[in-house]
C-alpha cells in the first residue's frame, strides 16, 4: 500500500486504492485459472436471474423485516462467504485432493501456498490496521500525563490511522466480493476447484439460513425459494466442470 494514498488520500481515492489492491490480489490472472467468457456469462445470468427471483417472491409475498432486511442479509452474506470459505474449504480440499490420483496428489499439496497466501492478506490486512490503531491508542494511554507524546500519537492516528481504517474497511469489503468468487484462488491448485467449493459454500450458506426460518408464501414457493439458490448454482459449477473438462481437458482423475 502506497503511504501517499494513507496520507493524502480522500474516501473516495481510498476505496478506489483498496479495490485495486483487492483484485490485484484475488482477481488477477495466474496459470492455473482457466478464464473462459462463455463461463463467465452463465454465471452472470444466473446471478442476476436469482436476484431477479428474489425481487419478484417479495414483492408478491413480502418479507420479514421488510428490504432493510433483504440489504442487511445480503450485506452479511458478503462477509460471511469467505468465513465459510476458510472453515469449510479445507475439507473439501482435503477431499478434492485425496480424489484425485496418487500421483498428483504432492503437487496439489505444494500449491496451496496460492490460497494460504490469500487467506493470510484476506484476515492480516484488517486485523493488522485495527491492532496498529488500538496500539497506538493503548501507547497514548501509558504515556498519560506526556501531554507532548500524547498529542504527537493523537496526530498520527488522526493523519494516519483513520485513513488506514478507512483503507483497510474498504478493501475487506472488496475483497470479501472477490475472494468468494474465485474461492480464495483455489484454481491455482486446481482449476477445477472454485466450481467444486462454489456449489459447497452455496448449500452451507443456504442451511445456516434456515435459522431465519423459510421465506414468505405458501409451501411450494417456500420450498422452491429454498432449493432453487443452490440447485441452480450446482447446476452452473456442474456444467462449468464439464466445460472445463470437455473444452480444456481439466480432469480431477486424469
Amino acid at each position: 500500500m502506497a503511504l501517499r494514498h494513507l496520507l493524502t488520500g480522500n474516501g473516495l481515492s481510498l476505496a478506489r486504492h483498496a479495490r485495486r489492491h483487492a483484485n490485484g490480489i484475488f482477481a488477477a490472472p495466474s496459470p492455473g485459472r482457466v478464464i473462459d467468457p462463455v463461463i463467465g456469462r452463465v454465471q452472470k445470468a444466473r446471478a442476476v436471474a436469482g436476484a431477479l427471483t428474489t425481487f419478484l417472491l417479495i414483492s408478491v409475498y413480502g418479507v420479514d423485516g421488510g428490504w432493510s432486511a433483504v440489504f442487511e442479509d445480503g450485506f452479511t452474506k458478503l462477509f460471511l462467504a469467505p468465513l465459510v470459505l476458510i472453515l469449510v474449504g479445507p475439507l473439501v480440499i482435503a477431499g478434492f485432493i485425496w480424489y484425485a490420483p496418487s500421483q498428483h496428489r504432492p503437487m496439489l499439496r505444494s500449491r496451496l501456498r496460492y490460497p494460504l497466501k490469500a487467506i493470510g492478506w484476506y484476515l492480516g490486512i484488517p486485523i493488522g490496521a485495527v491492532g496498529a490503531v488500538l496500539l497506538l491508542l493503548a501507547l497514548s494511554k501509558a504515556l498519560e500525563g506526556i501531554l507532548v507524546l500524547q498529542a504527537v500519537i493523537f496526530l498520527a492516528v488522526l493523519i494516519a490511522g483513520i485513513p488506514l481504517l478507512i483503507w483497510a474497511g474498504s478493501f475487506l469489503f472488496f475483497a470479501s466480493g472477490a475472494a468468494a468468487r474465485y474461492a480464495f484462488n483455489t484454481a491455482d491448485v486446481h482449476a477445477a476447484l472454485p466450481a467444486v467449493l462454489t456449489a459447497v459454500l452455496v448449500w452451507v450458506l443456504n442451511v445456516a439460513q434456515l435459522g431465519d426460518g423459510l421465506p414468505n408464501g405458501p409451501l411450494g414457493v417456500q420450498i422452491a425459494a429454498f432449493l432453487g439458490g443452490p440447485l441452480s448454482v450446482t447446476a452452473v459449477s456442474y456444467w462449468e466442470l464439464r466445460v472445463l473438462r470437455t473444452r480444456y481437458g481439466v480432469r480431477v482423475r486424469g
